[in-house]
């Protein structure tokens, strides 16, 4: 039995032969080794064309900005996984980018459709931005859906990252609309959800990379993408410092047994 739709058996990324590996029409040994840049490459793969210098200052500067915050989730499953694998490089980088989800990382692809969505609404609000982000943030708040890219655990004023992302892409001549779209959030959640939220990382990233002309399907690899790099340093690190079981060891430390348990019995600290 069939499954899925029709379609037509090719692919325009890559080809090769004896002679030649192709990339993007563009042969690799003789074009792109040792010519074009890591950031330059990703958005010829990705995009299907190598990057203006402005495409590719605001794709190396969201990278930078979301490779690294310390000892989040990700990099904690990572860390602990390479101690009870040590052999498994790979697959602790793995369990790491499989810890990067809607709350991790995963934001910035949620706020970009969020941003598409306000700018589509505000053909309906005739050309006025505000409030069409009032009423596709309105209709998150009602649906009980968290506002993507706003707030910050522990970043309270807008996220130094975003500042720098917004005015990078001002001073590259890429904000547009998407940052637009963006900054009206911002400026109605006080009304919309009875507080301030400003934006953090999660929000600059889409907004200047859409802006940018990145594509919205391929915008959550984005921050996997950088993450790893991370996590690549991480686990060197892990390797030659080890603390994935001193993580362990203070979990079990935190976190206190409330369960059924025979007579008498107490939980041993480790």
């Amino acid at each position: 039995m069939k499954i899925g739709p029709d379609t037509l058996p090719i692919t325009r990324i890559s080809a090769s032969n004896a002679e030649a590996i192709v990339v993007r029409g563009h042969d690799l040994s003789r074009e792109l080794i040792g010519t074009v840049s890591f950031t330059d490459h990703i958005w010829l793969l990705v995009v299907g064309r190598l990057p203006t210098p402005s495409q590719r200052g605001m794709l190396d500067a969201t990278l930078v900005a979301i490779a690294e915050h310390g000892l989040a989730p990700s990099v904690q499953a990572a860390r602990m996984t390479l101690a009870a694998a040590p052999e498994a490089l790979q697959a602790a980088v793995a369990a790491g980018v499989l810890g990067c989800g809607s709350v991790i990382l995963g934001a910035a692809d949620a706020a970009g459709r969020l941003f598409d969505e306000v700018l589509a609404a505000r053909g309906g609000h005739g050309g006025d931005l505000e409030a069409a982000a009032r009423t596709v943030a309105g209709g998150y708040r009602a649906a009980r859906r968290a506002i993507p890219g706003y707030g910050h655990p522990l970043h309270k004023q807008r996220d130094a990252r975003a500042e720098r992302l917004l005015s990078l892409a001002t001073e590259l001549g890429v904000a547009g609309p998407h940052v637009e779209a963006a900054e009206a959030v911002e400026r109605v959640l006080p009304e919309v959800v009875g507080k301030a939220l400003t934006m953090n990382v999660s929000a600059a990233i889409p907004a200047t990379l859409l802006d940018a002309g990145y594509p919205l399907l391929a915008l959550r690899g984005v921050p996997i993408l950088a993450r790893t790099a991370s996590l690549v340093a991480h686990l060197l690190e892990e390797q030659e410092q080890p603390i994935g079981f001193t993580l362990y060891h203070a979990a079990t430390k935190a976190i206190r047994y409330e369960g059924k348990a025979p007579d008498g019995f107490v939980a041993e600290e480790l």
